[in-house]
Order: C-alpha cells, then sequence, then structure tokens
C-alpha cells in the first residue's frame, strides 16, 4: 500500500475520537516518550471540551496544538508540539496559523504563547512579541510569554 504524503490540518472539537486519539498519540510520543513527561503532567489539563488542532501526513498525525479561551476577546496557544521525525517541516506553524483562524472566528482579539526559549524564533517569524518579564520553567523548559494581536491580521 503506497501511503499519501498530503498534509492535512484539522480542527478537533471532540465530536470524534479517532481525531483527539491522533492529538493524544502525538502528545504522548513527543512529550512522555520524547522527554519523559509523566502521562498525568502532560494531559492534566485536558477536559473532554479542549479544542485542537492536529496536523497529519497522509495518515499519520505529526503535530498539534491546544486552544484555551481566557476570555471572549484574549485565548492561548497551548501544547504545540510536532514528533521529532517531522520537526523543520513547518507543521507547527500550520497548526498555529489554523488555531489563530480560529480563534478570530470566534472574535478573539488577542493570542497568548508560553514559547520555550528554543521556539522563540518560530514563534516570532509569525508575528508573535516576547515579553521577557514573564518567565517560566526552568533548563530546556524555561518559557518566555509571547502576544500576537490578531484583530484584522492575517499574518
Amino acid at each position: 500500500m503506497s501511503l499519501s504524503t498530503d498534509r492535512t490540518i484539522i480542527r478537533v472539537d471532540g465530536r470524534k475520537q479517532w481525531q483527539r486519539a491522533g492529538v493524544y498519540y502525538v502528545r504522548t510520543e513527543a512529550m512522555c516518550r520524547g522527554y519523559n513527561f509523566p502521562l498525568e503532567m502532560e494531559f492534566s489539563e485536558d477536559t473532554p471540551d479542549s479544542l485542537y488542532i492536529l496536523a497529519l501526513e497522509g495518515i499519520v498525525p505529526v503535530a498539534t496544538c491546544r486552544l484555551h479561551y481566557l476570555d471572549e476577546k484574549n485565548g492561548k496557544i497551548e501544547r504545540v508540539v510536532t514528533l521529532e521525525e517531522y520537526r523543520h517541516r513547518h507543521y507547527a506553524s500550520d497548526c498555529i496559523r489554523e488555531a489563530e483562524n480560529w480563534f478570530m472566528e470566534n472574535g478573539v482579539e488577542t493570542l497568548w504563547i508560553n514559547a520555550r526559549r528554543i521556539a522563540i524564533g518560530l514563534y516570532e517569524k509569525l508575528g508573535y512579541k516576547a515579553d521577557y518579564t514573564q518567565l517560566t520553567g526552568e533548563g530546556d523548559f524555561q518559557c518566555v510569554m509571547m502576544m500576537k494581536e490578531i484583530r484584522g491580521n492575517r499574518s
């Protein structure tokens, strides 16, 4: 059987269990296996209503991010992750752009991302600005809060 290398970006709202399974696969492989995060820590803030973006290469789930509404005008993109062997192929950027579109369609004007220092360049290319006064974590997981105004902005 020949597998397609087509790229598909899906909005996951919980109605199709196979989509959520793809999200969980990516997060488990990348974070639990890849960084030795305990399963309960990786999924501690998930709810049955959590919204995600899922990227597929052919039939393989390869990247994801979670959408979190802070209030009606502010949102946060969380848990951005790509399987190691698919990194540097712009799947994370595709997921973030689709999350931005979904947020904009629902009236959100400002987005936040708590970015690992290693990923700041990716988010800056997408128009996010770092606030170095807002630091969390340590070591490989020291993060900087980043912000982007999306009202009327389609970058």
